[in-house]
């Protein structure tokens, strides 16, 4: 019978360093000390120190970074921030547990994230103008948005930028010279399992060149403690452990090399379904797109799917339905002109083939001989 190709593989990244990874965790594990110690900070200081920021401070998931990276930089009770319905439901979560309100407006379809176009017209146009205090700009799949022009727009509009790299680890913007978490006044990167740089569990950092926002997020991620079990101001628990350092600073050592791996499979599917009657990923021009995901489109997305699961070959649909569609959103948060066109388009079509660095070239043309069978 012939295996699975699975979308994504988390134990198989941990099977690929899993001596190191092992012996991470027992040294971890006889030191004593799980909370905030040694591995946490030495973490912080290579992750800053390969994104060739200023900053980093770990936290309990990408989610809580989010939330925390929006507190430190002011956002709050009665603050509406810009951003996407074409993304992870977390994105927005943030926003609300933030106690402020979302504004969802469209993506650039060529590329999935968010349109610089949709952000100033819904900035000039929104009926509540004066309370857009940020932006949220997400780095989907792995490609980089379009900072240059999401930043300059909010210098213009003097707002915050935070940007949200759970999918991004390591992409870069060759012209601004730089790796994504680094351009806007914070940043937010997940650790979930299946991302390029996953932990064994949650996990997250907040990113930032700013010391005062590096030194509130410290706070708020333990109670606002400056001293043990005094508070100097409300905080929350959002600790990233010390095992889960361990292994990314493992992981870590190897991101780079992984995501080359990811950018030759991602080079392949472009090769070998060209013929094929999908409409495969733009090539990035100016960035270096780390794949988190391959996401190609198809009108006939859901008959792809299940000829694929037929084959052994497993696929997932990122994300089926828009933030602003799904119940707990629907009719509640405000949506940009009423309608999201792209975004909903991008959701009948999508699909998101196997992608992770331990793909062999066996699977990854197994894929490719599946799909353009069908295609014929």
């Amino acid at each position: 019978m012939t295996p699975t190709v699975l979308q994504s593989d988390p134990k198989a990244n941990y099977l690929a360093h899993k001596r190191e990874i092992d012996e991470a965790i027992r040294q971890t594990l006889d030191s004593g000390r799980y909370i905030l110690g040694g591995q946490v900070s030495e973490f912080e200081r290579e992750f800053t120190a390969y994104l060739g920021a200023k900053r980093c401070v770990g936290v309990a998931n990408g989610t809580d970074a989010l939330r925390l990276a929006l507190r430190a930089v002011g956002v709050g009770a009665g603050d509406v921030v810009i951003t996407v319905a074409h993304t992870a439901v977390a994105t927005v979560a943030a926003v609300e547990m933030a106690g402020a309100s979302p504004l969802l407006v469209d993506i650039d379809p060529a590329t999935f994230t968010i349109s610089p176009e949709a952000v100033e017209d819904a900035i000039r146009n929104y009926c509540d103008r004066p309370h857009i205090k940020a932006v949220l700009p997400v780095h989907l799949y792995g490609r980089p948005a379009d900072m240059r022009t999401i930043c300059d727009i909010a210098r213009r509009y003097d707002l915050k930028v935070i940007e949200d790299c759970a999918q991004a680890h390591g992409a870069t913007i060759h012209r601004m010279r730089g790796k994504v978490g680094v351009f806007g006044d914070a940043a937010a990167f997940s650790f979930y399992p299946t991302k390029n740089l996953g932990a064994l569990g949650d996990g997250g950092a907040v990113v930032t060149n700013d010391a005062e926002v590096a030194e509130r997020v410290g706070l708020l991620r333990e109670y606002g403690w400056r001293e043990r079990y005094v508070s100097d101001q409300p905080g929350f628990n959002s600790r990233l452990d010390e095992l889960q350092a361990a292994v990314l600073r493992v992981k870590l050592k190897y991101l780079d090399e992984e995501n080359a791996l990811r950018r030759e499979i991602a080079r392949i599917y472009d090769d070998r379904l060209a013929p094929a009657s999908l409409r495969l990923p733009e090539r990035p021009g100016g960035v270096e797109s780390v794949y988190h995901q391959y996401v190609a489109r198809c009108d006939e997305r859901d008959g792809l799917r299940e000829h694929l699961r037929e084959q052994g070959v497993g696929t997932l649909v990122h994300y089926p339905v828009p933030v602003h569609l799904q119940p707990a959103y629907r009719n509640r948060v405000p949506v940009h002109r009423g309608a999201l066109p792209a975004t909903e388009q991008a959701a009948r079509e999508v699909l998101s083939l196997p992608m992770h660095a331990q793909l062999s070239d066996a699977q990854v043309e197994r894929v490719c001989e599946v799909i353009n069978r069908w295609s014929r």
